[in-house]
């Protein structure tokens, strides 16, 4: 398995989306977000992702040549159309107008729609809590888990992340899907042909199952029973009912050379909390709960050992297994 510096897997992220269809702007931003995932630890939005990116472009699923743009904007809210394009340079468009909106406003919030898979939740909420502010990062996903009482897949997993800036620490950073695991997971695992754990995920005939091609075919099992299934809801209305995208069950599967484009949405909510109780207040808030958390010996906070890999991975680099690192050279020609 070789050592990639990150800068090669840019470059090869870059050059494989670009000759796949995606212009310049969208094909740097793509290769971006996914390196920034696979430095942290995150493969299933990471490197994995560019082989399926590059086919949804070649095939029509995703186009290359869009431009996202405003579309919707009143006071503190906006929509942005990804126009079909892949997700990353709308959400980038989203998340500089939340910013700015909400410096004039207190509080943004910005849907897109028509959008792709957006990978990593927190990526998207960087430059939030190098604003100052804090920030909620939404978005579905095609159907993959079912309603809660039913078994045919309905919802994605649904992420959410947040970020919490401090002011001499590094911001916390939340990220979760709302099923068990990340879908993402279960693809790599089928990938590289290895089984799954008991309570990840059912078969179609709504078993459980360990076996991760079943478990693509089937449906993920929602964080927390129902009420994990409910908050996957919540953000399903949140990206489609507030922005007009599709729901999962509309969207074919990413893991699927041919199907329709996803239509999916996203959404971020932006807070500058001098608004409300004021700087001084949310710090003295932030830092008193941090210090009774780090108090327990067992307790470290949110973001802390993704940043400990991507500063590993700066200098040392990411591992990418033999067939994926030969993929990807192909692709970039």
């Amino acid at each position: 398995m070789p050592l990639v510096a990150l800068g090669v897997l840019t470059d090869l992220a870059t050059r494989a989306l670009a000759r796949a269809g995606a212009n310049p702007a969208m094909a740097a931003a793509t290769a971006a977000a996914l390196v920034y995932a696979e430095a942290r630890g995150l493969g299933g939005h990471g490197a994995s992702r560019i082989p399926q990116y590059s086919i949804h472009l070649a095939n029509g699923r995703a186009d290359g040549s869009a431009q996202p743009e405003i579309v919707r904007a009143k006071g503190g809210a906006i929509l942005v159309d990804a126009k079909c394009g892949l997700a990353f340079p709308a959400c980038a468009l989203a998340i500089d107008e939340a910013i700015r909106r909400a410096r004039e406003f207190g509080v943004a919030y910005a849907g897109v729609t028509n959008s792709h898979h957006f990978g990593a939740a927190a990526y998207h909420l960087e430059p939030v809590g190098a604003a100052g502010f804090v920030g909620l990062a939404f978005g579905n996903s095609p159907a993959a888990m079912a309603a809660a009482g039913g078994r045919r897949p309905l919802l994605g997993t649904n992420p959410i992340a947040a970020v919490f800036p401090r002011r001499a620490a590094p911001a916390i950073i939340i990220d979760l899907s709302l099923s068990e695991v990340a879908r993402g997971k279960m693809m790599v695992a089928a990938k590289e042909g290895k089984p799954i754990p008991l309570g990840w995920a059912l078969d179609r005939d709504g078993k459980p199952t360990t076996d991760a091609n079943a478990a693509l075919h089937g449906s993920m099992l929602p964080m927390g029973g129902a009420k994990g299934a409910m908050l996957a809801l919540v953000v399903e209305l949140l990206v489609t009912a507030l922005t007009g995208a599709a729901m999962g069950f509309e969207a074919s599967s990413f893991f699927v050379d041919e199907g329709n484009r996803p239509r999916i949405g996203q959404g971020f909510l932006v807070v500058d909390p001098d608004a409300l109780a004021g700087n001084a207040a949310y710090h003295e808030r932030i830092e008193t709960l941090a210090d009774a958390m780090l108090a327990d010996p067992g307790v470290r906070l949110p973001g802390e050992r993704r940043r400990a890999l991507a500063a590993r991975a700066e200098v040392e680099g990411v591992l990418l297994s033999d067939a994926l690192y030969a993929q990807l050279q192909k692709l970039a020609g």
